[in-house]
């Protein structure tokens, strides 16, 4: 069923007095009545009229209606009733004989809230309908440390909670989330009952976080695995050496091999971050190539010219 925008439809604000949408209502009731309109859809949209004022006319059902609108639902969008719905059965009706019932949405969403009929509101034999409040989303940033390790983070969020005149507000709070070791990029982290406030008594929805994990000075992240640069000096790759390697679980020794050469790779395994298949870290080598500032490095390097019967362009 499609959801529909009430207050649109009446062409108010959802802060609009109780006055301005019986004045809206009484003005479109006039410009859309079948018998007076040359609308090509009158009747139609005569009932729809006659719909959303029914819907905001009691200040009980403008509210629950008003508590489902606050999920983000736009006119048109397929509305799927939430877990633990209660609603269902007929929303009553209009006396007028122009009005043939209500739209699916309406008699779901008021199935328990009886319609006028002419004597005033009246609550159906269920009671009000009682609903779970919908899920929630929101984004939470961390560090890659956190990531590996986990830890407690403090989210500032604003939330929709209902008042005692049943009217729902945004509110501002904040509350500690709990990270757990190996969270990737974009991975959710689901918090139990602290989505949308439920209608009525209904349970409140979930609020589901998705991580984004901030940029690092010195690792690079992929899926599980990290990545690394590892700087060499060229007799450190020419002779071979073991270097304390940075990880994210503390500095490790590598053996670095003779005749090592820039973009080479070394893998770490399990060094990254954990799971049920931990990531591994990769090293990649990158000779950095000193300047011959003084006259003896000079030499130095010129000797080894002429010792080294080395031609990097040999294979161009």
């Amino acid at each position: 069923m499609e959801f529909k925008d009430y207050y649109k439809i009446l062409g108010v604000e959802s802060s609009a007095s109780q006055d301005d949408i019986k004045r809206a209502y009484r003005k479109l009731a006039r410009k859309y009545h079948p018998d007076v309109s040359k609308e090509v859809d009158a009747e139609a949209r005569f009932k729809e009229v006659g719909e959303a004022y029914e819907a905001l006319r009691d200040p009980e059902k403008r509210a629950a209606y008003d508590q489902v609108r606050a999920g983000g639902w736009r006119q048109g969008d397929q509305f799927r009733p939430p877990p633990g719905w209660q609603g269902g059965g007929q929303g009553g009706g209009f006396s007028s004989d122009d009005l043939s019932g209500f739209s699916d949405f309406f008699s779901s969403l008021f199935g328990g809230l009886g319609g006028m009929g002419g004597a005033g509101h009246r609550r159906g034999p269920r009671g009000p309908m009682r609903a779970a409040g919908r899920d929630s989303r929101a984004r939470i940033e961390i560090d890659l440390e956190t990531a590996y390790a986990g830890g407690t983070r403090r989210l500032n969020l604003t939330r929709t909670e209902v008042g005692p005149d049943g009217v729902p507000r945004q509110q501002p709070g904040q509350f500690d989330v709990r990270i757990p070791p190996g969270v990737t990029d974009g991975q959710q982290i689901r918090l139990a009952g602290k989505g949308e406030p439920g209608m009525n008594g209904g349970p409140p929805g979930h609020l589901y976080l998705e991580v984004a994990i901030k940029p690092h000075r010195r690792f690079q992240l992929d899926g599980r695995d990290v990545n690394l640069d590892l700087p060499l000096a060229p007799w450190e790759a020419a002779l071979g050496t073991r270097v304390a390697v940075p990880t994210l679980g503390g500095k490790v020794e590598l053996n670095i091999p003779p005749g090592a050469s820039s973009g080479r790779r070394l893998r770490l395994k399990g060094r990254g971050l954990p799971g049920k298949t931990p990531g591994d870290q990769y090293v990649t080598l990158k000779v950095v190539v000193p300047a011959a500032t003084g006259e003896r490095e000079k030499a130095l390097y010129q000797e080894l010219s002429e010792l080294q019967a080395f031609d990097p362009r040999a294979k161009l």
